[in-house]
This record gives C-alpha cells, structure tokens and sequence, in this order.
C-alpha cells in the first residue's frame, strides 16, 4: 500500500490561498475530510495483512495528527486577524422575555396590601353547594341570584345542589366555621355569572375581604377602603360610600371614586357583616362584628391600565398584552 506522501507541505501551500473562512473549510475538507486521500487510506487498511496494518496504521495516524495540527494553528491565526468575519450558524438570540399578565399583576398589588396589615388569603371552591354560596350568607330564597340566568348550576344527581360560586364569599363561610374570631382574610379567585359585554364577562377575578373582632366599626371600614383605594392608584382619592342593599351585610354601601373625566365610578361594594350571617357561622354577633367588602380584579384593572373592552385581558393578544 501506497502512504500519501507531501500532504502536510502540499497543506501549508493550499492554506497560503486561504482568503476566506469558507476557502479554509474546503481546504480542510480536502485534506481531512471524508473523501480526502487521508481516509481513503485508512478505508484500505482492511485490504493488507495484519503484519503490513498495524505499521502503515501508525504512519497514517501520525499523517493525520500533523495534518490537523496545521490546519488548527491556522484556524486560530484566521481568527485572530482584524478581517476575519466568523460565521454564525446559531438562530438570532430571543430578546422578548415573558411577563406576568395585568389581572396577576393587579392580585399581587391587591394581596400586598391587605397581607402588609397580616390579613390571611384563602383560595376556596370554584364548585359550591347552595348553602355556602347563598343560604349562609343571608340570601332568601326567591332572591334573584339564585335563578338560572344569573347562576351557573351544575346538572348533578347530588341533592346539595351544586354550581359555580358567583362570589368569593362562599370561602369566607368556610373560614368562619373552621376559625374563631378574630379573623383577618382574604378569598380571592375566579367567580361565575351568566353575564357578558364590554364590561363584564361570565367569569372574572374577585378578591373579598373580612375582618371580624370586637368593637369593629362602619369608621374602620371606610378608613381601610380610603387608604386602600389611594394605595392602589398611588394618589389621593375623592371616594364616596352609597347606600345600597347586600343580603349578608347590614349597613351596605357601594364605593365609587371620582376618576378622571369620567366622574363618579363604582369600585367595590361592602358593609358591616349582617348579624345572621355571624349567628350562622357560630359567632355571636352580641360580643363580634365585622365588615366585609369586595371588588372585581378586572374593574379595578380597567382603569388602573385604561382599558376600555374587559375582553382584551382574555384575547390573548400579544400587542394589547405588550401595552399594559
């Protein structure tokens, strides 16, 4: 068998006609790569005797290293000229990173506050019986809420009669019967009606608040919904409490703020906790009281980013996501 002879010098006059990092590569795949003389010989090996393989083998490999030695010293003078442009073969770098989505956003500014002054948050079902999700907290029975076409109920063999919470508060039941007073929480989670246009949607985020203690007052409660309100907006608030009507509390009222030129808005709603609501739950009403309040994550949203359509939070559109 025939061993190449002069590749190493007949390498160094080739690579003096390197121009290019391309015109490097073809170099090197002609004298190293799978056609190159160099391989054929070893593919031939299989051909000699075993006495001939084992020397010839020997003279190949030194061939072989001397030649990669050249072209690697040559690769690192290539690259440490002023004029070498490498080629780049990976894809372009991802520069977008993901972010949390606004309602997410909107809970964890909510939920900061309230647990800075050690109020516990609870996550309740999403799957509640009629008596956590309206007989509990007061409701009577021919009470609008409970009709079809503002309650999602769940076709069920059960006899409890199952459905999709319309507010948090069923999780405010639970933690009353599992707790004694005081208490200090928070339930928030997604919520169910049968609603939907520009500004509602049959399901949406509501966070409620309860506080139950002794000598709790209407002051307390409007002193932590002001100071909560101008938290969240991170300004000073015009903010008035209306009379209005809620089954599990008595007084009740609706929060509006006045914001920007669009006058008054309507927040939350909330109340001093209706003494049957604490009687149901085993707290004597005579020795506790309390208030609660809620308020949907996405109104407050809304304005906070200047939202106009409640719908575009759920779009999953990458250039409405990207603006707020």
């Amino acid at each position: 068998m025939l061993i190449p002879k002069d590749l190493t010098k007949k390498a160094s006059v080739r690579l003096k006609q390197v121009k290019t990092e391309s015109d490097f590569f073809k170099i090197r795949s002609e004298f190293l790569g799978k056609k190159s003389v160099i391989q054929k010989s070893f593919q031939a090996l299989r051909k000699l005797p075993q006495s001939e393989k084992i020397k010839t083998a020997k003279k190949l490999n030194l061939i072989q290293s001397d030649l990669s030695l050249i072209f690697n010293n040559f690769a690192n003078e290539l690259r440490s000229t002023v004029n070498f442009q490498p080629i780049d073969i990976s894809l372009p770098a991802f520069q977008e990173y993901g972010s949390a989505h606004p309602i997410s956003k909107t809970i964890d500014k909510i939920l900061a506050y309230f647990e800075h002054l050690n109020y516990q948050t609870f996550f309740g079902n999403e799957i509640e019986t009629d008596w956590y999700n309206f007989g509990a907290l007061n409701f009577p029975d021919d009470h609008p809420a409970r009709q079809m076409h503002d309650t999602f109920y769940i076709d069920s063999k059960s006899k409890k009669g199952y459905l999709l919470r319309t507010h948090t508060s069923n999780t405010q039941i639970h933690s009353m019967l599992d707790q004694s007073a005081p208490i200090y929480m928070l339930s928030a989670g997604r919520v169910y009606r049968c609603d939907s246009d520009t500004t509602h949607l049959p399901m949406f985020t509501q966070i409620e608040g309860l506080a139950v203690d002794k000598d709790i007052s209407f002051v307390d409660l409007k002193g932590i919904i002001i100071d909560f309100l101008q938290y969240f907006f991170d300004r000073k608030m015009d903010v008035r409490f209306r009379p209005s009507y809620f089954p599990f509390t008595e007084p009740s009222a609706e929060v509006d703020i006045k914001f920007g030129t669009s006058g008054w808005l309507e927040v939350l709603g909330c109340g001093m906790v209706h003494p049957n609501v604490l009687s149901t739950c085993q707290i004597n009403p005579k020795l506790y009281s309390g208030f609660a309040f809620g308020l949907g994550v996405e109104r407050l949203a809304m304005l906070y980013y200047g939202v106009k359509d409640i719908r575009e939070f759920y779009a999953s559109n990458l250039d409405f996501l990207n603006q707020v």
